[in-house]
């Protein structure tokens, strides 16, 4: 049966040898990966570094084992197979992509790798007509099911409680520095400088579609400019928070959807029907800065409430006021 892949083979059509080499392979890359996950995260959390620099020691003596059983079963030259040749076979995501992601996705990611591992182990050993490959794939198949048990022992010698928690603290206030702040701050913006432009216009015009241009004109260029003046002015390494593109990314993002939050109920040609639905998002918009800031930036709620909801009420009012005068 041939793979719905082209260029690829399904792993039933591999032979014992193939299966053999594609494992050594895997492990290969599979050490590789766990020593880019040590070296990213060295700086900011060497202890959790510690760890996966022993889990890539652990890889490449599996890579080892199995090398010496292909050589003694089908000589030296080991064919190169690498996961992406196979169709349906699993893939490792980027390092670089989870790594964003914060420590805790990181560590479950892990044992997503380990788990896929040992199912791969599983079916290697269907392949195998020799008894010693036989014995060693089973072998590798328990030790990629331990995995959590291995994990917890190496983090109970390299990362004591004290350190996990010390880590994690870092890994949340990283967090909050890089994405959360700079995407408050430019939900605050978007939501509240774009309501007297968007509702003065409303109520200047009363026309839906002349208010939704502005109004898109004015989260958009918002977004922009927010954006450009967040990533530009402070690259992180001092102040250490965070790469200025992140930083760009959220707080430019977020002040076009705090803008476009209350302009796009424009898109309704009912004038009064629009306007009424778009207050209505203004005063969830506030409400869920206000939640936020006191989420993760402990800001108590009734102050967050007063200086978030009240001013940008008020915006809104001079907004209605100037357009209906």
């Amino acid at each position: 049966m041939k793979s719905f892949f082209p260029g690829r083979r399904r792993f039933a059509d591999l032979s014992e040898s193939e299966v053999l080499a594609l494992a050594i392979s895997s492990e290969e890359d599979d050490a590789r990966v766990y020593a880019d996950y040590a070296e990213a995260l060295r700086n900011d959390f060497p202890d959790t570094a510690k760890v996966f620099e022993s889990m890539a020691g652990q890889e490449r003596g599996h890579n080892a084992n199995l090398t010496r059983e292909y050589e003694r079963r089908f000589g030296p030259h080991v064919p190169l197979i690498r996961r992406e040749s196979i169709a349906g076979y699993y893939h490792r995501r980027p390092v670089w992509y989870v790594v964003n992601l914060g420590i805790d996705r990181i560590r479950a990611e892990v044992g997503r790798m380990e788990d896929e591992s040992a199912n791969f182990y599983l079916q290697a050993q269907k392949k195998a007509t020799d008894p010693g490959t036989r014995k060693l794939l089973e072998s590798l198949y328990r030790t990629e099911l331990q995995h959590e048990e291995i994990a917890g022992n190496l983090a109970e010698r390299y990362l004591p409680v004290d350190k996990k928690g010390e880590e994690d603290e870092k890994a949340r206030r990283q967090f909050v520095l890089t994405w959360v702040q700079p995407g408050l701050a430019g939900l605050m913006d978007g939501s509240v400088s774009t309501l007297a432009p968007i509702f003065a216009t409303a109520f200047a015009t009363q026309n839906s579609h002349t208010t939704l241009l502005v109004g898109l004109a004015a989260a958009v260029g918002a977004g922009i400019s927010m954006g450009f003046t967040e990533a530009v002015h402070d690259d992180g390494v001092i102040s250490g928070r965070g790469s200025p593109i992140k930083r760009g990314i959220a707080s430019g993002v977020m002040t076009a959807v705090g803008g476009l939050g209350h302009a796009l109920p424009y898109l309704i040609p009912q004038f009064w029907t629009a306007t009424a639905i778009a207050i209505v998002v203004v005063f969830v918009e506030l409400w869920a800065i206000a939640f936020i800031q006191n989420r993760y930036m402990e800001t108590p709620f009734w102050r967050s409430v007063m200086q978030v909801v009240l001013g940008g009420a008020l915006v809104l009012a001079a907004g209605i006021f100037i357009g209906g005068s």
